[in-house]
């Protein structure tokens, strides 16, 4: 293999980490999640964000479909402990237990135990910094 003078070989390029970032329920507020979105693509993460009122089953499909290492939630509207209820049934059901389940927002304290155990492992409520969800992922995902 030849090298030209001052330039290093190339080398293939390392798989970007493949984030679904969904807005659960007939929650209406996506700021945060759109300003959480942008901040993962400049960390040079995939992002493929659904948009608004997204149900369990769509979330499911889309991860499923997808092949997402993170499957991420942004949720304002204070359903969060149904909805995730749901969607740990359906991810377990569609053999995706092996991904990151993340949900950040409007998470009351007396939530955050709950979540984790429904398989949420990354918990960020409103206010987190971004810098801090970036890290945790790329730390959790190998």
């Amino acid at each position: 293999m030849s090298v030209v003078a001052g330039l290093a070989p190339r080398h293939p390029q390392q798989r970007r980490i493949k984030v679904l970032l969904a807005k659960p329920g007939l929650d209406g507020h996506d700021q945060g999640a759109k300003v959480v979105a942008r901040a993962m693509m400049d960390a040079g993460f995939e992002v493929i964000y659904t948009g608004l009122r997204q149900t369990p089953e769509a979330v499911a499909r889309m991860s499923l479909e997808e092949d997402v290492d993170v499957i991420a939630l942004s949720s304002l509207a204070g359903s969060h402990l149904p909805f995730c209820r749901k969607l740990r049934t359906l991810l377990e059901a569609n053999g995706l237990t092996d991904k990151l389940w993340l949900i950040g927002g409007n998470l009351p304290a007396q939530d955050h135990d709950e979540l984790r155990s429904l398989g949420f492992r990354g918990v960020f409520p409103t206010g987190s910094k971004l810098d801090a969800i970036v890290d945790y992922i790329r730390a959790e995902v190998k």
